[in-house]
């Protein structure tokens, strides 16, 4: 069993980090960090530099907090919420945690949301966590 959660480098993003590896202490169980990206035209070499700047970070934090992780950085041109969702089901989690952002009625109906088709297509509960103000 294990707690998965989705990081990037936002205030959601380490939001969502902070509360999975309070759970994972409390549960005494394995975290699994992913950190999601297509690749290919999207991904700049500075953003992957950086993206690997911030997990070297988590994983020093995780480690110094004694916290039992795994990380995994994955470019294999599937959307995001593809990603977590087939790690949750390979893991057999017992829940996925998402940071969530605030968004316009507007911006809902026309950009879609990750965190509902995570909500809707998640094998497991889902723990969505707002970013502190």
């Amino acid at each position: 069993m294990a707690i998965v959660v989705g990081f990037v480098p936002t205030n959601e993003g380490r939001a969502a980090l902070r509360r999975a590896a309070e759970e994972a202490r409390l549960r005494a169980t394995r975290l699994v960090v992913i950190n999601s990206n297509r690749g290919g035209k999207d991904l700049t070499a500075e953003e992957a530099a950086r993206y690997d700047d911030e997990l070297d970070t988590v994983k020093r934090e995780l480690t110094e907090a004694g916290v039992d992780h795994e990380i995994r950085q994955l470019v294999r041109g599937l959307e995001p919420v593809e990603d977590l969702i087939a790690v949750a089901e390979e893991t057999s989690a017992d829940f996925i945690v998402i940071g969530l952002r605030r968004r316009t009625p507007v911006g809902k109906l026309i950009l879609g949301s990750n965190a509902q088709r995570i909500l809707l297509d998640a094998p497991c509960p889902v723990l969505a966590v707002k970013a502190d103000a």
